[in-house]
Parts: C-alpha cells; structure tokens; sequence
C-alpha cells in the first residue's frame, strides 16, 4: 500500500483527534484526583458566604464602629502555640463578653483543622489553650468575633518560620 499520493492525510487527521480525545479524557481524571478544597473564609462554604456577603460586609461595618479586635498571638510553632485576642471598645476599654470561635487551618487542606473554643478571658483578652500544629509552614487563622447581637470574621495568615502575621 502506498500512502505517499495523498491518502496520509485522513490518516494523519484521524489520530490527531483520537490524540487530542484522549488527551481531553486524561486532563479530567487526573483532574478529579486531585484534593481540591471549598473556600470557607467565612467559616462557610463559598456558597453560603456568596448569599450573605452584604449581610457580612454590614455586619463588620458596624461591629468595627464599636468594637475593636486585635490578634495578638505572639508567633506559632509546631510545638505549642497559644492563640490570643484583644476586644475592646473604640474608647479602650475591655470587652469580656465576647464569644470568639476560631479555626486554626492550612490553606487549601482541611485535614489538620482545629476549632478553638472555651477561651480563658481577662481584661478583654482571649486566650485558647496551646495547640500543636502537625507541619511547619502557612496557616491560615479564622476567627469569628460576637458581641450582643454584632458579629465579623477576623482572619489572619501566620507562618511557623516567621513572625510576620498578615491580615485578610
């Protein structure tokens, strides 16, 4: 059979689309295998977070024209870490009647996820029993912060290597 007077073409076409079919099929699977994790910023899903963002935005815009929050954590390791907050109003004084729910997490990887809860409280400040984190590296810190019926979410990027907190 001689293929060189044109016939390689149909030839040449047809294995360039089962190539590129087959390629299409190996991107979504080895796409499905991979841990892909929901964005809970809000400690919620995306979804949730999506249909309340203005609820969220006012929320905190009134919070914030009361109340002040500060993390004052002062670093995180692997071994024993202690998460600590400061509430106070905008005149400087303490708050103690906040309930604080925090979420020590990794980014994009919920397997190592801890909740706080049951802080030890003294003059406005929140202090959670020491944690240990199971690998070095970037943790994303989420606190949600109620005082009577005003609430927001106050969240932090920490780094085991670093002192450097950035707020987000």
């Amino acid at each position: 059979m001689n293929l060189s007077n044109g016939r390689i073409w149909p030839y040449a076409i047809g294995a360039s689309i089962i190539f590129i079919f087959g390629a299409c099929v190996a991107t979504i699977v080895v796409a499905n295998t991979l841990p892909v994790e929901k964005s809970d910023t809000y400690m919620m899903d995306y979804h949730e977070a999506d249909e309340k963002a203005n609820d969220i935005l006012e929320s905190a815009i009134a919070f914030n024209k009361k109340y002040k929050v500060e993390y004052i954590t002062d670093g995180l390791s692997t071994q024993s870490s202690t998460i600590k907050y400061r509430v106070s109003d905008l005149d400087s004084n303490p708050v103690n009647s906040a309930q604080i729910k925090v979420v020590v997490t990794r980014p994009n990887n919920h397997k190592h996820d801890q909740e706080l809860i049951n802080p030890k409280v003294e003059n406005g400040i929140y202090t959670f029993d020491a944690i240990e984190l199971p690998q070095e590296g970037r943790w994303d810190i989420m606190a949600k912060v109620a005082v009577d019926e005003l609430h927001r979410f106050y969240n932090v990027k920490a780094d085991t290597r670093a002192k450097e907190i950035i707020e987000y």
